[in-house]
């Protein structure tokens, strides 16, 4: 009995050093695969084309110039709430059509505004995304070699990738991205991004922040096509906690209602 059981631990022990190292060599197809394909080859969903942003939530903040001192909701530390005590409205309208200060246009802000996209692909392997109000151009880059190294931005330097469903658990050591699976998302992380405004009555963000967003694509029972955009903002010269919201754009056939309209440096 001892020598049966000291057998099969050797055994045992000789599977758990060989598996490892077997499961770490790629296949045939594997080493032949060649390099992957461009981003916008192997895009799992479609972000191109024109989308209006749907306003459901947070009007005050997102449709109007909110009073002097609303922060609400905005994790603001000290010095976020004295910076953002300084905004005087005097200077802006009341209205959502007046003119904005470009400093709300800003990456960390830009997608929280009323204003339709445009996303085409520049080349194979950046992701642009324009907005009419504003007047503001974001490049999505997938190649790290492609940001641009020229210092800070309103809207930064951003890093795409491609996330895909994954077959298992995504805790499990076994789980893998399968892009022959319906779905997936594009996650960006930006940095390098000059001072802006969260919202448009001067609740700020600084030099410190790093941005990270998810873009999903969904379809409503009645067919039409909506683009989430949910992004989180970290920010420790203003923020006490991370800033996250979630933002809807409804897909429109065609650009007959893009109304280009320049912010106020």
């Amino acid at each position: 009995m001892n020598s049966r059981v000291s057998t099969s631990a050797a055994l045992l022990a000789g599977v758990l050093t060989i598996c490892p190292l077997a499961l770490a060599q790629p296949g045939p197809a594997a080493r032949a695969a060649g390099p992957p394909p461009p981003a916008e080859q192997a895009a799992p969903i479609d972000l191109t084309g024109y989308w209006a942003a749907i306003v459901t939530e947070d009007w005050r903040w997102r449709m109007l110039t909110a009073p002097h001192g609303d922060y609400a909701s905005v994790p603001l530390n000290a010095a976020g709430k004295k910076l953002a005590d300084t905004f005087d409205p005097a200077r802006y309208g009341p209205e959502w059509t007046t003119q904005i200060d470009c400093r709300a246009y800003g990456a960390a802000g830009l997608m929280r505004m009323p204003e339709r996209l445009h996303i085409t692909w520049q080349n194979p392997e950046t992701l642009r995304i324009q907005t009419d109000w504003g007047e503001q151009t974001r490049l999505l880059h997938f190649e790290k070699s492609d940001l641009p190294q020229s210092g800070r931005t309103a809207q930064g330097s951003s890093l795409a990738v491609w996330q895909h469903p994954q077959i298992g658990n995504g805790a499990a050591a076994f789980a893998r991205p399968d892009t022959s699976l319906p779905g997936g998302k594009l996650y960006v992380v930006t940095d390098d991004l000059t001072a802006g405004w969260l919202r448009r009555n001067g609740v700020p963000y600084g030099l410190q922040t790093h941005m990270q967003e998810w873009f999903q694509v969904f379809d409503d029972p009645t067919g039409r096509h909506w683009l989430d955009v949910t992004t989180r903002v970290d920010d420790a010269e203003y923020l006490d906690a991370p800033f996250i919201t979630s933002s809807d754009f409804r897909r429109e056939p065609d650009g007959s209602k893009w109304a280009p309209h320049p912010c106020t440096p």
